[in-house]
C-alpha cells in the first residue's frame, strides 16, 4: 500500500518480537501501523519519517 511514514518504532539494532510495532505509516487518511514479521533483529531500518512509500517497498531488513 503506498502512503507516507509517520514514525519510526525501532531503530537498527533492536531486538524485537513477532507482532511488535516496526512503524507507522498513512494512507488515505488512515494511520497503518506496520508490525514486525517474526522475532530477531533489526538490521536497517530502509525509509525514515516524512518519506513517501510505494507498495512492494523494502521497509526494513532482518536477521532471524
Amino acid at each position: 500500500m503506498a502512503g507516507t511514514i509517520l514514525n519510526l518504532s525501532c531503530a537498527a539494532g533492536d531486538a524485537v518480537v513477532s507482532g511488535q510495532e516496526l512503524l507507522l505509516m498513512e494512507s488515505m487518511k488512515m494511520e497503518i501501523p506496520v508490525m514486525v514479521p517474526s522475532d530477531g533483529t533489526v538490521l536497517d531500518i530502509l525509509v525514515a519519517a516524512g518519506d513517501a512509500v510505494v507498495e512492494g517497498q523494502d521497509l526494513a531488513s532482518f536477521e532471524v
